[in-house]
């Protein structure tokens, strides 16, 4: 049976343009959790749950902040920082303001073990990403893919 092409777009620019998204996001996540696995024995999830914490004001965030931040289900969130808290790296504690509400905090081998981490994420964001672009492609990719975050 042909499928006739007009009635399937997957050949549209825009298809492919979202497609090579994807695909770059994957392969450049696949890659650092690789790296970081081996080097820091940092599951890339818990790195930026550690990461979202640290940019955080104060170091802390509700559990619907972290679940947002890192796009996760609030379940699968759940579970991530239960793992976090065994390793010693975040804690849990209530907040003053909202009984209901949970903050996580990083705690100091938390941040240590994130120090470590970023040591290796910014090697390999050299390799991967300054290394095979420009700084004015840099920045137009940057503005550009802030631009289509804005609007999500």
């Amino acid at each position: 049976m042909l499928i006739d092409p007009t009635a399937c777009p997957s050949g549209d620019e825009k298809v492919t343009l979202f497609g090579l998204l994807l695909e770059t996001n994957a392969r450049l996540a696949r890659g650092l959790g690789v790296e970081l696995e081996a080097t820091c024995e940092l599951p890339l999830a818990w790195f930026e749950v550690l990461l979202q914490l640290r940019k955080s004001p104060d170091g802390r965030l509700k559990m619907n902040q972290i679940a947002d931040a890192i796009v996760h289900s609030t379940g699968g969130t759940t579970r991530l920082i239960d793992r976090l808290e065994e390793a010693g790296l975040v804690e849990r504690t209530l907040c003053p303001s909202d009984r209901r509400a949970i903050h996580v905090a990083i705690t100091d081998a938390g941040n240590a073990k994130l120090d470590d981490a970023l040591a290796v994420h910014l090697a390999y964001l050299d390799e991967r990403l300054a290394g095979r672009l420009s700084e004015t492609e840099r920045q137009s990719l940057s503005a550009l893919l802030g631009k289509l975050n804005a609007s999500v």
